[in-house]
């Protein structure tokens, strides 16, 4: 039994639920829900959506018929498609993250040239910064911090709370440096102080949490490979 509208179109804030109809020719189908596409394309412009579809079995060809529909002819870009009895708001919104986070991890920013006191650069991602972070000058990352040249004011690495990542710099002398909830200062004793009172080299060094403390040591292969 046919419907009265052969495409219905359920959204959430995460994602697409589309109600097809059973009997309709596949090619029809997808005229209509194109048409149904193009009526709501301002309201998804350039979206990155979930998707479900109910109503009908489509085989694994006519999914990816519809979705490349979709990518040729709207802005909207489906991230992933969710099985029926997954469709809940909740389960949309883990594979939109799900996704931003793989994003994220293979991902970072380019950031050239020097960062002067009172400037603050925020990143959702890591980065890299060609350039040297002058004292009064601040690096907020999501993921990790990558100077290629001297880092002498903050930084803040993993600003989620993720204590696995780093920070690294070609010269490493910090007013403060934070990885997820661990703070090193200057005038800190312990491991820092050491650090800092040390004869201090050129050679490049990287800054991580190690049992509770952030640590700084010269960069090595071995080292590397631990991150």
């Amino acid at each position: 039994m046919g419907m009265s509208q052969p495409v219905v179109l359920k959204s959430n804030r995460y994602g697409i639920n589309l109600i097809l109809d059973a009997d309709m020719p596949f090619g029809q189908l997808e005229e209509a829900i194109l048409e149904k596409f193009r009526e709501s394309e301002k309201f998804f412009k350039n979206a990155k959506i979930a998707i479900s579809f109910e109503g009908r079995r489509l085989s694994q060809e006519e999914e990816f018929s519809i979705l490349d529909m979709i990518a040729k002819n709207t802005s909207i870009q489906v991230i992933c498609v969710v099985d029926q009895d997954e469709m809940r708001e909740q389960m949309y919104k883990e594979k939109i993250d799900s996704y931003y986070q793989d994003v994220a991890d293979n991902t970072g920013e380019f950031y050239k040239g020097t960062l002067r006191s009172g400037q603050v650069l925020k990143c959702d991602t890591s980065i890299v910064i060609i350039g040297d972070v002058n004292p009064g000058a601040k690096i907020i990352a999501k993921g990790n911090i990558v100077i290629l040249g001297s880092l002498k004011g903050n930084a803040y690495a993993g600003a989620a709370g993720d204590e696995s990542c780093f920070v690294t710099a070609l010269d490493m002398d910090p007013v403060q440096i934070k990885i997820g909830n661990v703070i090193g200062r200057s005038a800190d004793r312990g491991p820092w102080e050491a650090i800092r009172n040390r004869h201090r080299t050129m050679d490049p060094q990287i800054a991580l949490v190690s049992k509770g403390n952030i640590m700084i040591e010269p960069i090595t292969h071995g080292l590397l490979k631990k991150i």
